[in-house]
């Protein structure tokens, strides 16, 4: 009898061990699936923290819509963008000061070795623009080269009034610059008889109340308190720069030190992406980078 007991209890014990082992299997596979089952959804959801941009002030009109839509997306995540010029986020990425160094220039080659990473994300138009008052309507290329590096200084040298030429452009920090200098001056210098200012916004501004005024912008900044000028003859327009008849053009980056991960790259990732691209860049007055030719 005390022997059938015996064999009856480690029937029932090592009935409970596996039942309870099938409980925990269970749960554990419950898990996995739920897990599995929230998918990309809950992945999206978990993008959270906060982005830091600085650099190219040619960018602000677009990124500054891309923040505001972007946070709107994924309410767990904040993006603070600044201006400041194209070699100072370079400057700031790269030594980790901020996550995004926006500019308007290919990466130098004294920045090769800071490990940063170009994502190449607009295409940015720039245009000379000149009072309203301003008589002349176009500029050659030559002329564009002797204003910026002051053989030419009075208007009536290009079909204008008599009146001393004032330029009014960008810091040695701009991409904007840059991209003038290598696109129209191809290596001949600025003149030192220049006002500077500090942003795209401060020349157009500057330009706007300055009567004999001349300068150069990114072509979003260009609105109706000044004139914008042909060049060669050629209007500005988006097409013109995707034909190849319109040449003053340059790419916007944003350069990340290394390979960019979590809100950072889905920051890059929905402005690069067709929701972005297709419906807002030309809004904003850029050009997609999928619509220049090869």
């Amino acid at each position: 009898m005390f022997s059938q007991l015996s064999k009856m209890k480690k029937v029932l014990s090592v009935g409970a061990i596996a039942a309870s082992m099938a409980v925990m299997l269970t749960g554990c596979g419950g898990s996995q699936s739920a897990s599995s089952s929230s998918g990309s959804g809950a992945a999206q959801q978990e993008i959270s923290g906060k982005i830091s941009a600085s650099g190219s002030t040619a960018l602000l009109p677009l990124l500054k819509p891309a923040q505001e839509a972007f946070q709107d997306k994924y309410d767990k995540v904040t993006v603070n963008i600044a201006g400041g010029g194209s070699f100072t986020g370079m400057n700031q990425v790269a030594e980790g000061a901020v996550q995004i160094g926006d500019s308007d220039v290919n990466l130098p080659d004294e920045y090769k070795d800071k490990g940063l990473v170009d994502h190449k994300v607009v295409v940015e138009p720039f245009v000379f623009i000149v009072d309203k008052a301003n008589k002349v309507d176009s500029i050659t290329k030559q002329q564009a080269v002797d204003i910026l590096t002051g053989k030419i200084t009075n208007w009536k040298e290009v079909g204008g009034d008599d009146q001393p030429i004032t330029l009014i452009h960008r810091a040695k920090s701009s991409g904007s610059r840059a991209t003038i200098s290598d696109v129209v001056l191809k290596g001949a210098a600025f003149t030192d008889n220049a006002v500077i200012q500090d942003s795209n916004g401060a020349v157009r501004a500057a330009i706007a109340s300055t009567p004999g005024s001349i300068g150069y912008v990114d072509a979003p900044y260009a609105d109706d308190s000044v004139k914008v000028l042909k060049f060669d003859g050629v209007e500005y327009s988006p097409q013109n720069i995707i034909d190849g008849k319109y040449p003053i053009y340059g790419y916007g980056h944003m350069y990340t030190k290394g390979e960019p991960t979590g809100a950072v790259k889905a920051f890059i990732d929905y402005i690069l992406s067709d929701e972005f691209q297709n419906s807002q860049v030309e809004k904003l007055g850029f050009i997609p980078v999928n619509k220049m030719k090869k």
